[in-house]
């Protein structure tokens, strides 16, 4: 296998690095309105306090990284964009971010707000897709920015974990001939739920062992989507992570306030050598320890 590669994001204040030698990373998911029709109410209404308490209850329960999406309907995507990374970086002293939009004018706005203090974000994302390479690519390159790599192509989302290497294929080579470097890509495998096609798993554990064997990338997922449609879905997207983490999952995108997952996650570290001393599983097994 090729060396396990290291991924920093930075923000003005704060550094991270991502890496199979340093143990997990979660990049926090909940401010994102998709799905959360309270916080799109807030957002509609101009009120930020959820977004704001989100981003602060993130941070303190393990997140490293916070993901930041303003897919809000018929609103300005790129002006939200940059308000919405505005209060977050308010309210939780200026953490890393993860911009994620499938705007272009959004992505950029937002670019070019956060990275004139030289911070480095993350961005989610870019596909194999001819046009999506055309657009995403050059502002990465141009902003000094990491990105999330999907592996889905012009024909969507590939079947077999071979079509998804040979879609990450295609995004390392385009990065790497208008000069990023592989540290700063990072892949999503594309992760399928169980509820619809019961190998889905498996393809995904599949692909995450060929592209790390390969490129030594770090690699992340939308953990909980392998368990949309089926019953206790805190303990299979659990179980998920922890398997995943053995070939290779290192960042990834979850709810940081659901413990189940997050021990996990610290179980694997422990069990492979990626928590020095076991001192963040003590650490961890401490914190649940106290009242709530």
């Amino acid at each position: 296998m090729v060396k396990n590669l290291t991924t920093v994001i930075k923000s003005p204040k704060k550094q991270v690095s991502i890496s199979r030698d340093k143990g997990y990373v979660i990049i926090g998911e909940r401010i994102n309105p998709t799905g959360r029709s309270v916080l799109q109410a807030e957002l509609k209404e101009g009120k930020f306090d959820m977004v704001r308490r989100d981003a602060v209850a993130q941070i303190a329960a393990g997140a490293s990284i916070l993901d930041v999406n303003a897919g809000l309907p018929r609103a300005d995507e790129a002006a939200l964009m940059v308000q919405l990374i505005k209060e977050v970086r308010d309210a939780a002293d200026d953490p890393c971010i993860c911009i994620d939009t499938a705007n272009p004018v959004a992505l950029e706005a937002a670019l070019a707000y956060y990275c004139k203090d030289g911070a480095k974000p993350l961005v989610n994302s870019v596909s194999a897709e001819t046009k999506s390479l055309r657009e995403v690519l050059p502002l990465i390159k141009q902003y000094g920015a990491a990105v999330i790599g999907l592996a889905s192509g012009d024909s969507g989302i590939p079947a077999t974990a071979e079509e998804r290497l040979a879609n990450t294929d295609r995004i390392m080579d385009e990065a790497a001939k208008i000069g990023i470097p592989p540290e700063d890509v990072v892949i999503d495998c594309l992760v399928l739920t169980l509820g619809a096609k019961w190998e889905a798993g498996k393809i995904a554990l599949d692909a995450i062992a060929m592209i790390v064997e390969k490129y030594g990338v770090n690699i992340t997922m939308g953990a909980s989507n392998i368990s949309f449609g089926m019953p206790d879905r805190e303990n299979l997207t659990s179980f998920f992570m922890a398997m995943a983490s053995v070939v290779g999952l290192t960042a990834p995108i979850c709810n940081p306030m659901k413990m189940q997952e997050v021990i996990a996650l610290q179980a694997a570290d422990i069990v492979l050598a990626r928590d020095n001393h076991g001192m963040r599983w003590i650490k961890g097994f401490r914190a649940r320890q106290k009242p709530a």
